[in-house]
């Protein structure tokens, strides 16, 4: 397919502008062909309009059939091949084999999310028959269900180009809903935005879907990405990016006249914890373990490990050694786009100056190709809890180790920690029963609690929870990842005293459409 580098407007590909822009290829830092236009003012409009028009017969079809929508999409991404993960690769200089595993999971959850419609559960239906002859006021027949609500803006992330990207885990989960999308791709990797928003959009025209269910704007400016949240006929937004982009979009939704929700996933520092049993049983295998996690994917994951909290031991000190040479052979790496190298530059240098650096890449970083170089460093209990600039997440392939002079100074750090999306013990049980009182915080900072294990890496299945409080994200209790990724884009509605023709075949007395029901207060698929 040749990329148009124009707006994709429900099935219409559109250009009203002049000011375009370019990607650059990370390897080199080369600007590669096409120019890709910014979406104007009314563009986005005429994206909203059609997303809204295309709501009233979306959220009315068949779960069937949005379910073959989802898995037509997923057939379709396959269908393209080479070209897509050429370009991704171009775009983001990630490997072959790793953007061949994210079309997989993206992939995946589209599957998932289309198997999640046809079950039905997720709409969490629930029914109470009427009691009429009830002392001393009869009681109504209510019924409730979860439904659609309306178009969702979705914020392609730079790291995923696909999985949490154009057909990701975000848009994926609010077409599951019976929600229309418009998408703003990310300035990174624009052409690869193009290939998929296409095959979404040609999947939506082979069902006999209205097109506007789906739209793509690009555009680097800010005002295209304010510009869509703030539109009147946008319901609800969804972003992985930084925490500064990601308040700055959660403020204007707030302050619409009509204020509407952004499940912004926006910063982790993953803190790890080694408590003294696992540092004395396996403190060399552990030091390798956090290498790898950290320069995995060049650390450009939301999930990398940037803190790791230990007690003062000689344990400690041959953990610290062995970590030391671990990262030293690190072999620096391209990230994605120059503008998050600096961007990982620039907080090297701030815990260089606020803390000791212990080890880097021996091999120096080609800045040419965009490669960073991994990074260890240390500091003390007292300096992290009394210095802000330490707490800060760092982007990219480096981690700061901070020693504790005793339990009481680790727990203190677990308390003072802002919310997360994980945090990782590793320890023995009796680690654990002596350290009771640190899950038990850590409840209330992340929500993912990884033992014996490494943050990096989420899984995607029902039971996962990739979110956390603030500033990990902006609504704390909300999931990106898993089946209930689908409740973030639906709102419940009950149905008071209906007549059976009139009310949705979900909460229908004969259950046409076969799905769990709580039917006074028993869950099950039989008719009422």
């Amino acid at each position: 397919m040749a990329l148009t580098g124009q707006q994709l407007i429900a099935g219409n590909f559109s250009n009203e502008s002049s000011e375009s822009f370019r990607a650059i290829n990370p390897k080199g830092k080369s600007e590669l062909d096409t120019d890709f236009y910014e979406a104007t003012e009314n563009e986005i409009n005429q994206a909203l309009e059609a997303a809204d028009n295309a709501w009233s017969s979306y959220r009315t079809i068949s779960p069937a059939t949005r379910a073959d929508f989802l898995e037509k999409v997923a057939d379709n991404i396959v269908a393209l091949g080479d070209e897509l993960i050429h370009r991704a690769m171009a775009e983001s200089g990630l490997p072959e084999a790793r953007l061949v595993g994210e079309r997989g999971r993206t992939v995946g959850q589209l599957k998932a999310f289309a198997a999640v419609v046809r079950d039905g559960s997720w709409l969490t239906a629930s029914i109470d028959t009427a009691l009429p002859d009830r002392e001393p006021l009869p009681k109504p027949d209510i019924r409730r269900m979860q439904v659609s609500i309306g178009p969702v803006i979705i914020f392609g992330a730079s790291n995923f180009p696909l999985a949490f990207s154009v057909a990701g885990g975000d848009t994926a989960s609010a077409l599951a809903a019976g929600n229309p999308v418009v998408v703003k791709g990310h300035e990174g990797h624009p052409g690869t935005s193009e290939l998929v928003a296409k095959a979404i959009s040609d999947a939506a025209v082979s069902l006999g879907i209205d097109p506007g269910v789906i739209s793509l704007v690009q555009g680097r400016s800010y005002t295209v990405g304010q510009a869509l949240v703030k539109h009147p006929l946008a319901q609800a937004v969804g972003f992985t990016g930084s925490l500064r982009a990601g308040r700055a979009l959660f403020d204007s939704a707030s302050a619409r006249p009509n204020p509407i929700p952004v499940y912004a996933e926006m910063g982790s520092i993953n803190p790890i914890f080694i408590l003294p049993g696992a540092m004395a049983e396996r403190g060399d295998a552990l030091a390798a373990g956090l290498a790898g996690s950290v320069a995995l994917g060049v650390g450009q994951f939301c999930t990398n490990p940037g803190v790791v909290i230990s007690e003062k031991s000689s344990d400690q000190e041959s953990f610290i050694a062995a970590a030391k040479t671990a990262f030293e052979e690190i072999a620096p790496a391209t990230m994605l786009h120059p503008g998050i190298k600096a961007a990982y530059d620039k907080g090297c240098s701030t815990l260089t100056e606020e803390a000791e650096l212990l080890a880097s890449s021996s091999t120096a970083a080609n800045d040419e190709d965009t490669e960073a170089a991994a990074a260890l460093y240390s500091t003390d209990a007292k300096s992290f809890n009394s210095n802000d600039r330490l707490t800060e997440e760092v982007f990219g392939p480096s981690t700061l180790l901070v020693s504790a002079d005793s339990k009481d100074e680790i727990l203190k750090i677990a308390a003072n920690l802002d919310g997360n999306l994980t945090a990782t013990i590793h320890g023995t049980e009796a680690d654990l029963e002596a350290y009771s009182e640190l899950v038990n915080i850590l409840n209330t900072k992340v929500g993912r609690i990884v033992f014996n294990g490494f943050p990096t890496g989420v899984e995607v299945c029902p039971s996962m929870q990739h979110g956390g409080p603030y500033p990990a994200c902006s609504v704390s209790n909300s999931t990106s990842v898993g089946a209930a990724a689908i409740t973030r884009f639906s709102r419940p509605v009950a149905y008071q005293s209906f007549p059976q023709s009139a009310l949705p075949d979900e909460l229908k007395d004969s259950n046409p459409l076969g799905i769990w029901r709580l039917v006074n207060n028993e869950l099950s698929k039989d008719s009422v």
